[in-house]
């Protein structure tokens, strides 16, 4: 397996950015995801609020994870932006959307078959997981967050962190989030239930976000709109994304 820190260009954000990628070398591809003839599957994963590209690779064992499974792993670099447009910033959503999937299969040899594709991610990763399923769900096919901060509406316009709503603000300024491609809530109620990847949710019960992913679990029953949800012991914490991560991996990569 190699682990590669690379720096590149990008134009959606106008600036040098990084990704971290793990890469499947001869013998990690002949492990069950992968094999000798063809590129291995592709697993974009998508770091949390307060981390960066290398977080997967420092708090977890990603890399040997990914290994065992003969799984590429793409971890962009966002940095506060909850993988949007900021209104006062840089265009966080086009980057992920419609730039880095073509950087990714022009620097490296992957998959591009949607069925291979995959995306997850951690609090604010999971919600950026989980939007770019629902908006672009011809890409993947399947999708998980541990621990997502899930219904951005509410944070919006109930959270009275300071911080946090200076966050937001920053973000998506005078955007309402409610009913709009933002508001997860609402892209569950209006997706074509044919056309989704499948989806998975994991939370701890003792986390912070546990109210709002059980709203997601709901917005989803609602909606009919299938989900593999579990919640179980644990909090915001590295050692329960750790415990977590082997049984993501074997779900999204099942066939």
């Amino acid at each position: 397996m190699a682990v590669i820190r690379c720096d590149f260009d990008s134009e959606a954000l106008e600036l040098s950015t990084s990704m971290t990628v793990l890469l499947p070398d001869g013998d990690d591809a002949e492990r069950p995801g992968g094999s000798t003839k063809n590129p291995p599957p592709l697993l974009y994963l998508l770091h949390g609020l307060t981390d960066d590209h290398t977080g997967w690779t420092r708090f977890t064992s990603v890399e040997r994870y990914a290994r065992e499974r003969g799984l590429a792993v793409v971890m962009p670099q966002v940095h506060r932006s909850f993988y949007a447009n900021e209104a006062y910033g840089m265009r966080f959503w086009d980057f992920l959307s419609a730039e880095l999937p073509g950087i990714v299969n022009r620097f490296f040899r992957v998959s591009g078959r949607r069925e291979d594709t995959f995306v997850a991610g951690l609090s604010m990763g999971g919600y950026g997981a989980i939007k770019w399923a629902l908006r672009e769900p011809e890409r993947f096919a399947a999708a998980a967050t541990l621990s997502g901060a899930l219904d951005m509406a509410y944070m919006q316009e109930h959270d009275r962190r300071p911080h946090m709503r200076a966050l937001v603000a920053r973000v998506f300024a005078d955007r309402h989030v409610a009913g709009g491609e933002e508001d997860l809530l609402h892209l569950v109620r209006v997706a074509d239930r044919a056309a989704l990847p499948r989806l998975m949710l994991r939370c701890g019960a003792e986390d912070h976000l546990l109210a709002q992913n059980r709203r997601f679990v709901q917005a989803c029953a609602r909606a009919g709109v299938e989900l593999d949800a579990a919640f179980g012991p644990g909090a915001h914490t590295w050692e329960y994304w750790d415990q977590q991560l082997p049984g993501v991996l074997d779900w999204l990569i099942k066939r």
